[in-house]
């Protein structure tokens, strides 16, 4: 299973930045919390840093939000996760 911290620290290189201190600037945070984030030593970032990651990384934003095993902010108002949970149990199990 990969987590969120390594996932994001993958996706960092990836996208060019091998420099972690240079993506915390980025993010406008410190790079011992972001280090502590990719470690795995601190849970999934808030969702606004989720996004001006997922920007920074020019990736869609919903792919960090399911490796934080996190709804995007869009989708966590009550009736929304109703719908969502809804969808996801009429899915057929192939799909699950």
């Amino acid at each position: 299973m990969v987590t969120f911290g390594s996932f994001i620290r993958n996706k960092r290189q990836e996208a060019g930045y091998p420099n972690l201190t240079e993506f915390a600037k980025l993010l406008g945070i410190s790079p011992a919390y972001w280090s502590r984030v990719e470690n795995d030593k601190e849970k999934p970032p808030t969702d606004e840093l989720i996004k001006k990651a997922a920007e920074i990384l020019k990736m869609n934003a919903d792919e960090l939000f399911i490796e934080a095993e996190r709804l995007p902010p869009d989708m966590q108002e009550r009736a929304k996760i109703e719908t969502v949970v809804r969808l996801y149990r009429d899915l057929p199990k192939t799909k699950k």
